[in-house]
């Protein structure tokens, strides 16, 4: 492939230099660590690292061109080519070099604030079910034809994820699905991706350190519904129960899924039943009905559940299918996972990080009728300080001892961020106790633990780190909560 035909289809500034145009490509990226001869590099600039320091790095390296949004370094001009969007660029570009497979596989794009990631496992349980080879693309990692390749960001950049796409093809795979974040629409990572289904979770407050106002996320959200540089999908999945989901515009020629507990809703949940061991109950669909069990607890997951159910009908497959792919995805890992070492109380460690989801987990919990609930939780740092008295105030007004603690404190200070928290949990009169450590804070609130409590470690949930000021550590709530509750003396029953 030459150049010319890699660019082909891009908002190029100004025409390719006759003298590259022709250039043969052998690949791209926007890693100078990754170049090699006859690659072209993509420089982007970010909140921390501008791209174009690195451009003469990936010409030495044997780079043919530099692509960016961003006008050429003093001396690089020869080999410099300015377009209109760096990432739409590379979308574009990659879609090129790699033959455009996501118009032959069938994509499952899932959004929303809370409940991708269940979600988008349980959607690829369910084609699975089918004796589909699939993708999975999202927060605890990528799963490749059953190869599991590790995560860096829920979505990843468009080069990324259109090659695991191509390899997909390769392997003989037919669908993907994949988690889509508000960050991946506003920057462009799917621009140009043509999705088949499209899932709609909820929306509640998140990301606001990145897009200022709820109403610009939600217009983010939207963009996988309307189509980002590419077609809008044929299949939307949308939950009925929430507000901003009624408004997403979708197109006459979609066919929509409208799942939720209400008699408005195409897919409805009926005759529920929960418990410690999981859920039972009916998909409702007109005169039709799906009876689905999964070893997933609480309500929020009646709805993941839902929302999986009518992803897997917007590719024709049948309740039985459906209900037998449910069933198989026996743990999300860090959402309500359970840690049993033998202790009279439950301990489950959970992904909650908005106040929303807090709630939520909270609900679940009081739901099982513990007698007491201990929820431990922290705030992470560089990102939207107002929901910090928010999440606060969820702990606190659902549960009966807090133990407020540091997660990923990044470049703040981990008392400034707590503080902040404690303005919402002193909006209450329950018992609270602050420990930074967040290992200390763990043994504190198992140790305060009695029989028939529920403890819950929230914030972090499959995470296996902690971002601190100045570096990465190895922390994983469900490890350290084991390694406690062996030390007091605890063991597994048999």
């Amino acid at each position: 492939m030459t150049l010319a035909e890699l660019l082909a289809g891009v908002g190029l500034r100004q025409s390719i230099p006759a003298e590259l145009a022709p250039r043969t490509v052998n690949g791209l990226d926007y890693d100078s660590r990754r170049v090699g001869e006859g690659f072209v590099f993509f420089a982007f600039s970010g909140s921390r690292t501008d791209g174009r320091r690195f451009a003469s790095d990936a010409l030495g390296r044997g780079a043919v061109a530099v692509v960016s949004e961003d006008g050429a370094p003093e001396g690089l001009a020869g080999k410099w080519i300015e377009v209109h969007h760096g990432r739409q660029a590379l979308a574009l570009a990659a879609g090129n070099f790699y033959g455009h497979p996501d118009e032959r596989i069938r994509l499952t794009g899932i959004t929303g604030t809370n409940g991708k990631t269940t979600t988008a496992l349980l959607t690829d349980a369910v084609l699975r079910a089918s004796g589909a080879t699939t993708a999975l693309i999202g927060t605890i990692g990528y799963h490749l034809a059953g190869r599991l390749l590790p995560a860096v960001n829920t979505t990843p950049e468009s080069l990324d994820t259109l090659r695991l796409l191509s390899e997909l093809e390769r392997a003989g795979g037919t669908h993907a699905v994949m988690e889509v974040s508000s960050h991946a629409l506003a920057l462009g990572r799917v621009y140009g991706f043509r999705f088949h289904t499209a899932v709609f979770t909820n929306l509640t407050r998140d990301h606001l350190d990145f897009h200022g106002t709820m109403e610009e996320y939600f217009a983010a959200k939207q963009k996988l519904f309307t189509g980002s540089g590419g077609p809008p999908p044929a299949c939307a999945v949308i939950n009925q129960d929430d507000p901003r989901a009624r408004t997403l515009p979708l197109s006459k020629e979609m066919q929509v899924w409208r799942y939720g507990l209400g008699p408005e809703s195409s897919l409805r949940a009926r005759h529920i039943s929960s418990s410690i061991g999981g859920l039972r109950f009916d998909v409702q669909m007109g005169k039709k009905r799906i009876a689905v069990e999964s070893p997933l607890i609480g309500k929020i997951n009646v709805y993941n559940i839902l929302a999986a159910c009518g992803a897997g009908l917007s590719y024709g497959l049948d309740g039985e299918t459906i209900a037998r792919g449910i069933a198989s995805l026996r743990v999300v890992p860090g959402r309500f996972e359970r840690i049993d070492e033998g202790q009279p109380f439950t301990v489950v460690v959970d992904y909650a990080h908005t106040d929303d989801a807090m709630r939520n987990v909270i609900a679940v919990a009081r739901g099982l009728g513990p007698k007491r609930i201990i929820t431990l939780f922290g705030c992470g740092g560089d990102r939207d300080r107002a929901k910090r008295p928010l999440m606060g105030q969820a702990a606190a007004e659902g549960s009966d001892l807090v133990v407020l603690t540091s997660d990923n404190p990044r470049s703040e200070d981990p008392l400034a961020i707590m503080n902040d928290a404690l303005v919402g949990i002193r909006r209450t009169d329950v018992a609270h106790v602050v420990e930074p450590d967040r290992a200390a804070a763990i043994a504190r609130a198992l140790k305060e633990a009695r029989e028939g409590d529920m403890v819950i470690l929230a914030g972090k949930g499959h995470e296996t780190y902690q971002v601190l000021k100045d570096k990465t550590i190895a922390f994983d709530d469900r490890v350290v909560a084991r390694e406690v509750l062996k030390g007091y003396g605890y063991q597994p029953r048999r």
